[in-house]
């Protein structure tokens, strides 16, 4: 497993206080991106590295998105309003606003959410006031997923793609998470989740790591930054190492099942790993 090797870092950049800022490569990666500065991002396990790809994961036109991320996101128009955790450049909540459908976004990174405001503002102004378009940017929010700055019963819909649920490590973890979930959300809600399943996976997999129990796997990395200052001096910034449980969709079912959600659909190509859970409070009924 690799080491986490964040360290101070005087060329990192520092925030208004004059306090150096904590590492956020993946914020930093999606900030410079949109700003036009430059900046590269790779994932690293050990000494075997992948490209981040900024502007294909997080900036790609809704065009070039496959055809089931667009049934979801359609799906859970209907369910509005929709809370988008890990929102990342808020390239959804940019789909939404542009068809007059109220979301909010959340993640844990302050240059992702700044990111996102900006890409967002002015959004869906011919379908609002001024004043309501100016709260939409105030509707993405820095925030924990396992404690989300959201009130009670508040959504009706959540969504959180880029298998981040996986973050919560455990399976207990995840099942803290869809409880999360279950809080924001009111009665009859839907959520979409995603994960891989490690019955279709190897050990080439990025980061991959086996487990004995079955539909278990896990998969470890850290990103790490390369950008410039404002002074022109470049920096490095090195997250810390994330920790994602992959569990097939038979293992999700069993958490799921002792929470108030159950699993409705799953959605994947054939003979992909990949695969997004549809997920419903309430009836057990598939709809």
């Amino acid at each position: 497993m690799s080491r986490d090797r964040t360290r101070p870092s005087k060329s990192r950049p520092m925030d208004r206080d004059g306090i150096q800022a904590a590492a956020d490569p993946l914020g930093r990666a999606m900030l410079a991106h949109h700003r036009g500065e430059p900046g590269t991002l790779v994932y690293r396990d050990g000494a075997a590295t992948q490209d981040g790809n900024v502007e294909s994961f997080y900036f790609s036109p809704s065009e070039s998105w496959d055809r089931a991320t667009i049934e979801c996101l359609e799906r859970l128009s209907d369910c509005e309003p929709i809370l988008d955790v890990g929102c990342g450049a808020g390239s959804h909540l940019l789909w939404w606003a542009n068809r007059g459908v109220r979301a909010v976004g959340v993640d844990a990174s302050p240059n992702a959410v700044l990111t996102a405001r900006e890409r967002c503002e002015g959004c869906g102004t011919s379908r609002q006031s001024g004043e309501a378009a100016e709260r939409g940017l105030e509707d993405v929010l820095v925030g924990d997923m396992f404690d989300l700055p959201v009130p009670t019963g508040a959504f009706g819909a959540v969504h959180v793609v880029g298998t981040q649920l996986g973050l919560g490590g455990s399976l207990a973890g995840i099942s803290k998470l869809l409880r999360e979930f279950a809080r924001v959300t009111a009665d009859k809600a839907t959520a979409v989740v995603d994960n891989y399943d490690p019955t279709r996976l190897d050990d080439g997999f990025f980061g991959y790591r086996s487990d004995p129990r079955e539909g278990i796997a896990h998969r470890c990395f850290h990103l790490e930054f390369e950008g410039e200052g404002d002074d022109g001096e470049r920096y490095r910034e090195v997250g810390r190492t994330l920790q994602f449980l992959l569990c097939s969709p038979a293992r999700l079912r069993e958490v799921a099942a002792d929470t108030p959600w159950h699993v409705r659909d799953v959605l994947r190509p054939d003979g992909m790993a990949h695969y997004r859970a549809v997920l419903g409070k309430g009836s057990t009924q598939n709809t």
